[in-house]
């Protein structure tokens, strides 16, 4: 989800992408251009009427039986929501747990990968991991099921400036921890100073009054904290070398780093993750683990979960679905009116299931996210004393792409850090290593960050998605391809059987896709039972 450029930008590359935009949007066309800014401001709404038990009342109707498949966030709240209506609902689930891909790991934790390497968590009491979703955005109706079932939140640390980038072979600013104020506020001063020179020039004097370009260099003056010459020197936005304080302390600004060092580090290249929609500031997690969501909905659903149901063939008829699983060794069924399947696709294609050739095809073609990570308990929170580091995440251009810091627990003794958050071929490759391999690469690779790293550490437990049971990867990757020829025929119903989950909607990756997908699920279902008669229409 993190935006970046695709090359370094020169200072002539700036201004002439500057010079092809024109209007009172000349800045913000440029820096868009060259993806310094994140993604839309604009995200639809979802609405949604939730089905009552009135509604099935009023029409003399009685609640169906959905028979719903896996225990995820899309199946606990298609069960919640048809339950409340007066729906026969029962989810069948492979694991022993609720949750899927929301997954808090604790000391205990049990978890065996497909290639048949077990681990188990040793994480002291009160520390966790969480293994998937890690954070919640203000805007995401995860926030309102948060309130509806009383999960406490707490804030998550998205963005903390006190934090580093580092980056290996990438100029001169390489193999060493700068904190990410310095780069920003010296990325914002060298860039203000190059839109300043700019927006003097005659081929704005067309869209921008002489006012307009005087207010738009005031703007830029002190954004860029430039000079009485329109330079940027530096600024106490970067930070200090030595911090003000009592008696004769002023305190010592450091100089900044050139501007083309800058460039070819790379390091401009992360900004746009933070501004994109989903990344904003504030987020937020359930306090004590991610897991209090779906363990919250599991209690509204007392009696209705089988667990340890592994999934063996979807079969519908015209009036009725039926699905064969098996439990403990022994085969058995389940029959329902309708069926709500919320497997990942990357499993689910390996399913038999009354599902068109097109529908087989789609499900097919769908890849997963390959992603990992990998968390450290450590005696002592260093990054907090040595570093002053208080939640947040360092970024790297390294295998290990992110060092999270947890955003609970402050000032206590011990902690939990994600050690790495990796994606794509750097989490296969991880991910392909032996346990004790992944925890002795990325202590060494946290090691050139911070020198307490191997010093402080007590144990891991790592996370590779394409090898988890039940998932095989992390979440749906559609291309723009697939968007346009396979995921419509996703969204359409199979007969009486509806597809649920993260991967029916455009927020993919996040809990809000799955609870939404939900709630579309069980409004077509309700929406049909009302529509049906009560009496049998005789055919011939």
């Amino acid at each position: 989800m993190t935006g970046k450029l695709d090359k370094v930008v020169t200072r002539r590359d700036f201004l002439n992408q500057v010079g092809k935009v024109g209007g009172a949007v000349a800045v913000y066309g440029a820096m868009d251009s060259l993806g310094l800014l994140g993604g839309s401001m604009f995200a639809s709404a979802s609405s949604f009427n939730a089905p009552k038990k009135s509604d099935l009342v009023m029409a003399n109707k009685i609640g169906k039986k959905v028979v719903i498949l896996g225990a995820g966030i899309a199946g606990l709240a298609s069960a919640y929501e048809l339950s409340k209506a007066g729906y026969d609902v029962h989810i069948l689930e492979a694991r022993d747990r609720t949750g899927g891909r929301n997954w808090t790991v604790r000391g205990g934790t049990e978890e065996t990968e497909i290639n048949g390497v077990k681990q188990v968590a040793k994480f002291e009491k009160g520390q966790y991991m969480n293994a998937g979703p890690a954070r919640i955005p203000q805007h995401h109706v995860t926030i309102d099921y948060c309130r509806e079932l009383g999960v406490e939140l707490e804030v998550f640390t998205n963005a903390n400036e006190a934090a580093y980038y580092y980056q290996e072979n990438a100029g001169p600013l390489s193999n060493t921890k700068i904190r990410k104020r310095e780069i920003k506020a010296d990325t914002r001063g060298y860039v203000a100073e190059l839109l300043t020179k700019a927006a003097n020039q005659t081929s704005l004097d067309e869209n921008l009054t002489s006012q307009d370009i005087e207010r738009l260099t005031a703007y830029l003056t002190r954004d860029g904290a430039l000079n009485s010459s329109k330079k940027y020197t530096g600024s106490s936005y970067r930070g200090y070398t030595e911090l003000p304080g009592a008696g004769l302390k002023p305190g010592t600004i450091g100089a900044p780093h050139k501007f083309n060092h800058i460039l070819e580090s790379g390091m401009m290249n992360y900004f746009s993750s933070e501004y994109s929609f989903d990344q904003q500031m504030l987020m937020f997690q359930p306090v004590g683990g991610m897991d209090s969501i779906p363990k919250a909905l599991e209690a509204k659903l007392p009696g209705k979960i089988t667990f340890g149901a592994e999934i063996q063939e979807i079969r519908q008829t015209a009036d009725g679905t039926r699905v064969v699983y098996t439990i403990k060794g022994k085969t058995k069924e389940m029959t329902g009116d309708y069926c709500i399947c919320t497997i990942p696709l990357s499993v689910l294609k390996n399913i038999p299931a009354d599902f068109t050739p097109e529908m087989n095809n789609a499900i097919k073609s769908i890849n997963y996210a390959t992603t990992g990570k990998i968390a450290f308990q450590f005696k002592n929170r260093f990054w907090e004393t040595e570093d002053r580091i208080m939640g947040g995440m360092t970024t790297t251009n390294m295998d290990i792409n992110q060092i999270w810091y947890p955003s609970y627990g402050y000032l206590s003794k011990k902690g939990v850090v994600i050690g790495y958050y990796n994606f794509g071929q750097a989490a296969v490759n991880l991910g392909n290593m032996s346990i004790a391999q992944r925890e002795k690469h990325a202590l060494a690779q946290g090691a050139k960050i911070h020198k307490s790293y191997t010093s402080e550490f007590e144990n891991s437990f790592s996370v590779a998605w394409h090898k988890i049971k039940y998932n095989e990867g992390g979440w749906a990757s559609y291309s723009a391809s697939d968007l346009k020829n396979y995921y419509p025929t996703l969204n359409e119903p199979q007969g009486r059987i509806y597809l649920a989950g993260e991967h029916l909607s455009y927020m993919t990756g996040w809990m809000s896709g799955a609870f939404e997908s939900a709630r579309i699920a069980v409004t077509q279902i309700h929406e049909r039972t009302l529509k049906e008669t009560n009496t049998k229409v005789k055919v011939g």
